[in-house]
């Protein structure tokens, strides 16, 4: 029988890594499954944090300090530090509160957070209660009017962004689910998907293909779709799942607003790169134009610092904050943020680097070129 949420957090959690074991704790197998698991083999996901284990940062002495700090603008938003929540679905598996208890713990800490279209509460409650900054992120639906919908739903209730999930035209083959035999519990749903059309579920017979003329990739949005959005919006457009130097210039070409590099949390393509070793292509390709982000492993301060040497802007969290709030809901978030933001300073003030800006390459032992890591 799971454990219930932490009253409060002992002393052994000194660390974003130590929540994983209360988590468990507090979670059934199937939800287990569902929140930690990856796809296939797990190879990427594993790859996601032994990529930052591979950097090392390049220590300085002596510097002038004096009038340091960590904030950036970032998409006509000013943030007190780069790392944002990550959006990550049916948070009411993790705690009953769901992404209501993170939104709060985002509000005390002053993290931007992107909520997810098949978030377990509904995105207009969600913008109610933040006292932070809101992104929605978006799923192309099955019926375009129902995509246009969500985008007008999150532009009334205050959100500052899109965020368009491009790396999941399909799910990823998710053995874990699949062993665990993972279905959502009565209670727990996409609310935000209320009465939209689903997409297409197809079960192959032997000899048929269960991709490829099923209609699952009827719905899959295109560049094109991505063109349409951004007619349709006053909002930045960012996309997220970018892998591929030549899918970050076809973003730019598109007029995205920013990109952000992640693998889906190892959870769509197995085998696929890390998202640290694929963030200076990226960032070769991008020069500058606009911003990156990324997501996938983070679970350091210094992971922080290592993305940003070598080219985000910012950072995602998600699994790290999801097991804080399995194990202790909003406390518990707040406590992941507050942990990596500290380590974060720590890791500038160690590396002399006062500002954002004075992070780079030059920051790393290793100097790493594309390729290197």
């Amino acid at each position: 029988m799971p454990l219930p949420p932490l009253a409060q957090i002992p002393p052994q959690i000194a660390a974003v890594a130590d929540y994983e074991a209360y988590a468990r704790e507090r979670l059934d197998d199937a939800a287990w499954a569902y929140l930690a698991g990856g796809a296939a083999d797990e190879l990427t996901l594993r790859a996601n944090r032994e990529a930052f284990d591979r950097v090392r940062i390049q220590p300085r002495v002596l510097g002038d300090m004096t009038g340091g700090g960590t904030s950036l603008d970032l998409l006509g938003v000013r943030l007190s530090y780069p790392i944002l929540l990550a959006p990550v679905a049916f948070q009411k598996l993790a705690h009953p509160q769901g992404e209501l208890a993170t939104v709060l713990a985002a509000s005390a800490m002053k993290a931007a957070m992107v909520v997810s279209t098949q978030a377990s509460v509904a995105l207009e409650d969600l913008a109610r209660a933040a006292e932070t900054p809101l992104w929605f992120q978006l799923y192309f639906q099955a019926d375009r009017n129902d995509t246009l919908r969500l985008a007008r739903r999150a532009e009334a209730a205050g959100y500052r962004a899109l965020v368009v999930t491009v790396d999941a035209p399909v799910n990823g083959v998710r053995n874990r689910e699949q062993r665990a035999g993972f279905a959502l519990p009565a209670g727990i749903e996409a609310v935000n998907l209320r009465g939209m059309r689903p997409m297409a579920q197809t079960v192959a017979r032997a000899g048929e293909s269960a991709v490829f003329g099923s209609g699952a990739l009827d719905a899959a949005p295109s560049w094109e779709d991505i063109a349409w959005l951004r007619t349709m919006t006053g909002l930045p457009v960012v996309l997220k799942g970018i892998l591929a130097p030549a899918d970050a210039r076809l973003a730019v070409e598109a007029g995205a607003s920013a990109i952000i590099v992640s693998n889906h949390g190892g959870r769509t393509l197995d085998t696929a790169p890390a998202t640290l070793e694929a963030l200076p292509w990226i960032a070769a390709e991008v020069r500058g134009r606009i911003p990156i982000l990324m997501d996938g492993g983070i679970r350091r301060g210094t992971d922080v610092f290592k993305a940003i040497a070598l080219g985000a802007a910012a950072v995602l969290i998600g699994r790290g904050y999801l097991h804080g709030l399995a194990a202790a809901g909003t406390v518990g978030v707040i406590h992941v943020l507050h942990m990596l933001r500290t380590e974060f300073e720590i890791a500038m003030a160690l590396a002399g680097c006062r500002t954002l800006a004075d992070i780079d390459r030059a920051a790393l032992w290793t100097h790493p070129a594309p390729g290197q890591l």
